[in-house]
């Protein structure tokens, strides 16, 4: 019996942060156990917002490196980058002619970004080439986080109406949000989640920070006036979210955590979550600095050959689809 399908992508811009890590990238990881899994770069996303065309090269082979650190196996997964894919926006481009403005005008990510970044077109459509790269290659499920249901509720609807138009092309993909982790909020303003286009870098820790850094910026974190350990989201939201980290890093329970740390106050605990989190990512930084530079712009076109061929005989059945096949 086939395996059912998993796509998921992640953007290239800036580092990898414990956030992507705990709310998204460890899962991928787990995936590859049952799913035959489709990852990728989304690097078409990443420019819809300013890019140093310079930089960006190297942003884009860092995340990829990242990725295979972590555990993504291009043995196990299809791993490439997106824009090597040509497929992804020629399917995109079919299904913005079916998308309406209004569920456009819907999109609260793209008033989020619009307001930091500027209004594009790219940026406005982006749940569209989202919908494209989830369709393209008949996903069943998608692992996702709270914030990122719209979008896969569109790619549904856009499915959906596909398919009433058209025939019966595309099955309509199922989320799959982690119990736990799935938002790690920032460790400056813990009603926010952490986020790589924070401009404080404080707000978050890297993947591949070293140990200073990452106790620095544990120390730093905000929590309250108060000094007990105690999981409540609404009333200590700093504290809740080291709990999260600690939790996910150790597996303690939040029970646990209140029992061991309670009454100690916040320096003991903020010191433990530190260590936690400085041993948790060990493994991965001694994988990057393994890996080989070569080796990785290897994987990742031998992956996009791999994806354009595959792609290639489902993008040409939408094509006899609509009537533009030849």
């Amino acid at each position: 019996m086939a395996r059912k399908k998993v796509f998921s992508g992640i953007q290239p811009t800036g580092n990898i942060h414990i956030g992507n890590y705990l709310g998204a990238l460890r899962n991928w990881v787990a995936l590859q156990e049952e799913y035959d899994c489709i990852y990728c770069v989304v690097d078409l996303h990443a420019i819809t917002v300013p890019q140093d065309p310079a930089a960006f090269p190297g942003e884009r082979h860092d995340a990829a490196k990242v990725l295979l650190a972590m555990g993504v196996d291009p043995g196990r997964s299809l791993l490439y980058y997106q824009s090597r894919v040509p497929q992804h926006a020629e399917l995109a481009w079919i299904l913005s002619t079916i998308a309406s403005t209004g569920q456009m005008n819907r999109m609260t990510q793209f008033k989020e970004k619009a307001d930091k970044a500027g209004s594009n077109l790219g940026l406005y459509s982006y749940p569209v080439l989202m919908a494209a790269d989830i369709l393209l290659f008949r996903a069943d499920a998608v692992p996702v986080g709270e914030d990122q249901k719209q979008h896969l509720e569109l790619t549904r609807d856009l499915a959906e109406r596909f398919n009433a138009r058209f025939g019966e092309e595309f099955p309509l993909p199922e989320p799959i949000i982690p119990k736990t982790g799935a938002r790690i909020m920032s460790l400056q303003d813990p009603t926010a989640k952490m986020s790589k286009s924070d401009p404080d870098p404080a707000s978050r820790i890297l993947i591949l920070d070293d140990p200073a850094t990452i106790r620095r910026r544990v120390k730093r974190a905000v929590t309250d006036s108060e000094t007990e350990v105690r999981f409540d989201w609404e009333k200590k939201a700093g504290v809740s979210n080291l709990m999260e980290m600690y939790s996910l890093f150790t597996g303690a329970s939040m029970e646990q955590i209140e029992a061991e740390f309670g009454t100690g106050g916040y320096g003991r605990f903020k010191e433990a979550v530190a260590e936690e989190i400085i041993a948790g990512l060990a493994p991965f930084r001694r994988a990057y600095e393994a890996l080989d530079d070569a080796e990785v712009d290897r994987i990742m076109e031998a992956g996009a050959e791999a994806a354009r061929r595959r792609a290639e005989v489902y993008q040409e059945a939408v094509r006899r689809r609509v009537g533009l096949s030849a």
